[in-house]
Parts: C-alpha cells; structure tokens; sequence
C-alpha cells in the first residue's frame, strides 16, 4: 500500500508532533511503501520571507530524519521541486464547486486568524492537498481527526474527476493517527501544544539540555502539592504525567483514570512535591531526546549528502508524479 503525507516547513518540531505524528511514519515506512514531503507551496499562504522558506524547507528535512525516517525506506522531498503539484491543482480547481470550498471548517478558521492576509491560497489550500495525494495514486493517508474533513474532500475530487473524464485516480482511505498522548501546552494546558505558539509552551523535539529543563521547571501546574491525574480539576499537573507516561512507557490511557500507568505513575511519585517531580521529567525528556539532538547535529554537517538526499527523494516522486499527469492531461484534452 503507498501512503503519504506531508508537514510544513515552518515552525519547530515539538514532543507533540512526534508522538502525534512522525513516530507512526517512522512504523509505517517499515511496512508500506511511504512518500514524506515537506509542503513549502503550502506554507506560502502565510508571510514568510524567500530566504527564510527555503532554509526552513532544507532544514525540516533534516530534522524528519533525525526523527527516524529513512531514505532508504521511503522516499522524502521538498513539495515544490516537483511542478505537477500546481499543476494537477489548477485542473482540479476546475471540477470542484466554490461552495465545497467555502464551507472547509479550516478555511474558516482561518480566515479570521488571517484577516490581514487573506489570500485565495486559504480557500484553495486543500485542493492543493488533494493534488498532493491523488497525483502519486495514494492508497492510505495518515491525518489527525483536524484534517478529515479535507481528506473526504480528496475523495469528492477523485470521484467527480473520474466520474467526468474517466477512472484516473485512486481513492484514498484514511489511516487515523492515534496519538500515543495528547500533550498540552505548558503554559496554558487546556490548551494542544503547538509550534506556532511561543517557544516556552512547548518542549522542542532537538532543544538542548538547560532550555527542556527550564521549560519543565516553569510548567504550569497548581497552588496543591498532590501529583494525580485529573485533566479537570489538575490540567497542568496531568498533561507533565502525560508525557512523563510518554516517554517512560508507562502511557496513560485517559479513559483509564485510576488505572494502568496513571495507577502506576501516581504511586511513583506518591508524597514527591511538584519540583522534584519536574526535575524528574525534565532528566528524562533529555534523556529521551538526545538521540535525536545528536542525530540533527550530524546530519547538518554533511550538506552534500542531504542535497542527495533531496535530490534522489525528487527523482523517485517526479517519476511517479510524471507518469499519472501525462495520463490526467491526455484525460482533459491538453495537447502532448
């Protein structure tokens, strides 16, 4: 099975994303054949300077393979090497009625996050996705439950395409991530850890040793001193067992309260205060992600090899890219 997804350059890969995301690419590419791409075309719907783009492209791919992905086992690029994308997007704009658009939860969203810069990009953005996953016959995508609205969307397209000009595209089936844990912000835990908030609210997945510490140790909690598990009335204190249970393999199923590795983890740290709980975390999170600090710093010195990297990832997709818009353009009447 060929399953493929993408993330954008922009902003630091976190504990969050990994657990959420990248740790399942790095199963799956042991078990299916994977494409990985980092979506730069996507990115350019909000401000971000040429210079800063390209480096940050460059620089995510690194960092996906300091994470686990192996080129030898899948195949990584940078989205906008390959020229199909836009291509396959503006022909697919053409099926897809205004009003599927306007009605994307996303796209809503935001707009009002982007009142001073919305572009047509937002509206449009996931046909782009769609012509990321139809255009390499994409059997399985993985995604959050945030994007399956856009991956029915995909499969609308492929239906009303294949529908007017004849079977062309596969319909891709959704593989839902299970996050190994949610994990919240540190500042604010009712709130998802994200990139795009300030650097102190999340832990990086390659951020060095004294700065985890310090974010661990000014980590939200309570005026209490008790360390349970209770998202409700302990939202600071429980997202730190989180990833505590996370990273020790004692994960915490949250329908599970009172037992498992909440059980487990609220003995351990029975009658301990708050900091010395903290400092515990933070030694293991250093712990944990010094593999891959060390990883992203060996490979950031060896620039030839991660230009061949790219470059042989481009290859590969362009040759699959390739063969489904030839068969797309003599589909819609395009002259050879």
């Amino acid at each position: 099975m060929r399953v493929l997804s993408g993330i954008q350059p922009t902003g630091e890969l976190h504990i969050g994303n990994y657990l959420g995301a990248i740790k399942q690419w790095v199963s799956l590419q042991h078990e299916h054949e994977c494409i990985f791409f980092v979506a730069d075309l996507h990115a350019l719907t909000a401000p971000s300077g040429p210079d800063t783009l390209a480096a940050a492209s460059r620089q995510k791919i690194i960092e996906l393979m300091a994470a686990g992905l192996d080129p030898e086992r899948c195949i990584i690029f940078i989205q906008s090497h390959i020229k199909e994308h836009t291509e396959l997007t503006w022909l697919l704009n053409t099926i897809i009625p205004l009003g599927e658009l306007e009605r994307m939860t996303q796209y809503k969203e935001k707009a009002k996050k982007f009142k001073g810069h919305l572009n047509a990009g937002l509206l449009t953005y996931p046909v782009l996705q769609a012509a990321d996953i139809l255009l390499y016959q994409t059997d399985l995508v993985p995604v959050g439950k945030d994007q399956q609205q856009h991956l029915e969307l995909t499969r609308t397209i492929a239906r009303k395409f294949n529908q007017r000009f004849g079977e062309t595209f596969k319909e891709p089936k959704t593989i839902i991530l299970k996050a190994e844990a949610k994990i919240m912000s540190l500042a604010n835990p009712k709130k998802k850890m994200s990139k795009s908030d300030a650097p102190e609210t999340y832990i990086g997945l390659f951020d060095e040793p004294k700065t985890i510490e310090k974010k661990i140790m000014s980590a939200t909690t309570d005026s209490k001193k008790e360390i349970k598990y209770s998202p409700a009335q302990k939202p600071g204190v429980s997202n730190l067992l989180v990833i505590y249970g996370a990273f020790s393999g004692t994960p915490i199923n949250p329908s599970l309260a009172g037992k498992g590795g909440v059980k487990e983890l609220e003995k351990k740290f029975r009658g301990k205060g708050y900091a010395e709980f903290k400092k515990q975390l933070a030694s293991l999170l250093i712990e944990k992600l010094e593999p891959f600090r060390r990883k992203k710093k060996e490979l950031s010195a060896r620039e030839t090899y991660i230009e061949e990297i790219i470059s042989r990832g481009t290859k590969r997709a362009q040759q699959l890219a390739s063969f489904t818009m030839a068969e797309v353009r003599k589909k819609v009447g395009l002259t050879p």
